[in-house]
């Protein structure tokens, strides 16, 4: 089987991008987590459930916590609050968020593409979305088109002609109900995946936090009760 790197943080996104990958692409997949100081700590846990649930010969947990260091997120910055409670529409229409990460996606697909290389594998998926994306610029087509291409002329295996790096992003063009049905199809347990950014006490999600918010809207869309209610 082909192998291919597969980002997996836990989340609906990432978790359904995992299975479409093994499922209905064929892949060997090598999921890699990042540790990265985040608040919502409980989507790791979930990340490796859902690894052990694609019996994935490895599953890579990537330490970054020097990120609180750099700070500039609402994810990472103890001090600054997680927005709550707005109205859905305002989520996806205004700027980009403070609950941005500074270049995470650059470090994230930097690393992957570090792991794809010393595994002799060309592939690398990722599950970002452009349409219920919460303006985050790290998750555009453009982005990864010029990625892609900077991983192609920037490594041996790419210089040499070993093979040509591909970065899959399955979900890009989905709305958050066609990713939930997508992940339906594909036999995901949603019970096992987390979105809360500000989990509250008994490790319970919030409700209220954009992700929160959009995690609900997308299951009532999609006509599908979410385990985590």
């Amino acid at each position: 089987m082909r192998k291919a790197v597969v980002l997996l943080s836990g989340g609906i996104d990432s978790t359904v991008t995992a299975h479409y990958a093994k499922k209905r692409e064929k892949f060997d997949i090598y999921p890699v987590t990042y540790v990265y100081a985040q608040r919502h700590k409980t989507e790791i846990e979930m990340a490796k459930r859902q690894a052990e649930t694609l019996g994935v010969k490895k599953h890579l947990i990537f330490s970054l916590q020097d990120f609180k260091r750099i700070g500039g997120s609402a994810l990472i910055d103890e001090g600054t609050d997680i927005p709550i409670e707005r109205d859905v529409r305002d989520i996806t229409a205004v700027g980009i968020p403070i609950t941005y990460v500074p270049a995470r996606n650059i470090v994230f697909l930097s690393i992957a593409l570090a792991y794809a290389e010393s595994l002799e594998a060309f592939d690398i998926f990722i599950g970002v979305n452009a349409i219920d994306y919460s303006g985050y610029p790290d998750c555009r087509p453009e982005f990864i088109a010029r990625f892609e291409a900077m991983a192609n002329i920037g490594t041996k295996a790419g210089v040499e002609n070993k093979g040509r790096f591909c970065i899959h992003t399955p979900l890009v063009d989905l709305r958050k109900r066609e990713i939930i049905r997508l992940g339906a199809s594909l036999g995901v347990d949603f019970s096992l995946t987390w979105s809360c950014y500000n989990p509250q006490e008994g490790g319970k999600p919030c409700r209220v936090c954009d992700s929160c918010l959009l995690r609900k809207k997308g299951f009532s869309e999609a006509g599908i009760k979410d385990p985590l209610d």
